[in-house]
């Protein structure tokens, strides 16, 4: 086989977990190659955009050094390719007192130390100068740890890293079968245009494709269900637009319900325009997508009219984007082997459900350390094995 088909390790799948891969595997000194099935920053998948909320709050503990590690390894990358990614906020998380979910969020904080506040509905007004406004019975849960993060240039950054790096990138190159290789280990790559690549190992991050590709190399049948969701931009009503702009105190927000998830960031990417969008969307394949509709957008331009007190036009978003979920029944990663005849050869990073992208950075260095030396020591992953699943390899 010729040298340059020949590497230490292949990534299938050029979105932020693939590229962030390829980034610290490069710094590694490992030859790498990234495959991308279509154009590079394609919006076919989960990795493009204008913004994506980076927090710290969340109702299991295990998330927190992932998210407090990615602060760091964030403004690092940053810092190496000369322009900035993520851009810091404050974050506020409401709901009503007695939700479950609210209840979750202030004992994560409390158990971990994190400084918060907790805002009634007149304190909350008071702190926001009356940009926000929360129905009576309802918290806000108010911390500095918030932010935004600009996805696609945070993709071009770690493949533009990974190339100093010396990486091979190559797009519109489809992945249709990985083999293990006897004798000497490692693993073949196969392509549809009739290419072949040699790795020593293999990482597979291939978002809403991880079902399809690895049932086909192995059969294994992953609990990952692909979601259309889509974001939304409203626009600030004239005369009010640098009352919700980035830096202007104006923090990234979830809101909780029993029926529905709002998020949003502040004004940054459009000029007049928040992103509030629902956390959720319908079931899809990647291959046939239907472009559809938005979900629930009557309960969401509710949303808007009440929280902004009129300040933001509910009428209609003037911005809708589609992008896809990756989801797992429990909404947490898979970060493991795929095992079977693979052993430890093949990596899997999969089923991101919505919440895994401010992550991007560590995960793509644990992939990294699974890869190179079959473990990490840098996290506890065992939340992420396949093994909580029941699955069974349908070959």
């Amino acid at each position: 086989m010729e040298s340059n088909s020949e590497f230490d390790v292949i990534i299938i799948g050029a979105g932020v977990m693939g590229s962030s891969t390829a980034y610290h595997a490069t710094k590694r000194g490992l030859k790498t190659l990234l495959l991308e099935q279509f154009d590079f920053l394609h919006h076919c998948g989960s990795s493009h955009g204008e913004s994506r909320t980076i927090r710290l709050t969340y109702p299991h503990h295990y998330y927190y050094p992932l998210v407090m590690d990615s602060y760091r390894l964030w403004q690092e990358a940053q810092a190496q390719v000369g322009y900035q990614i993520y851009f810091k906020a404050h974050h506020m998380d409401m709901a009503h007192h007695n939700e479950p979910a609210m209840r979750a969020l202030i004992d994560y904080c409390r158990n971990l130390q994190i400084p918060f506040k907790l805002l009634g509905r007149q304190e909350l007004a008071d702190k926001f100068s009356g940009r926000i406004d929360i129905p009576e019975g309802w918290v806000g849960l108010s911390n500095e740890h918030g932010g935004v993060i600009k996805p696609t240039k945070a993709v071009a950054m770690f493949q533009t890293l990974a190339y100093k790096n010396g990486a091979v990138l190559k797009d519109n190159t489809k992945v249709i079968d990985i083999k293990k290789e006897g004798g000497t280990g490692g693993v073949e790559v196969f392509t549809a245009g009739g290419e072949k690549f040699r790795g020593r190992k293999c990482v597979v991050t291939v978002g809403a494709w991880a079902k399809k590709l690895v049932k086909a190399v192995s059969g294994v049948e992953l609990p990952i269900e692909p979601l259309e969701t889509h974001v939304c931009y409203w626009r600030v009503k004239e005369g009010q637009e640098g009352k919700f702009a980035i830096g202007s105190g104006f923090p990234t927000f979830a809101s909780f319900q029993k029926d529905i998830y709002v998020y949003g960031t502040p004004t940054l990417e459009f000029p007049g325009l928040i992103k509030v969008g629902v956390h959720g969307g319908e079931p899809c394949d990647p291959d046939k997508r239907p472009w559809g509709a938005a979900v629930m957008m009557e309960k969401l331009k509710e949303w808007v009219e009440f929280t902004f007190k009129g300040m933001v036009e509910s009428t209609e978003p003037v911005i809708k984007q589609s992008c896809i979920y990756s989801m797992t029944p429990d909404e947490d990663f898979l970060i493991d082997f795929l095992g079977g005849d693979f052993g430890k050869d093949v990596v899997l990073g999969a089923g991101f459900s919505g919440h895994g992208f401010k992550m991007a950075p560590v995960i793509g260095r644990i992939l990294t350390d699974l890869a190179v030396h079959g473990e990490t020591k840098s996290h506890d992953i065992s939340y992420f094995r396949i093994a909580r699943f029941r699955i069974t390899s349908m070959i």
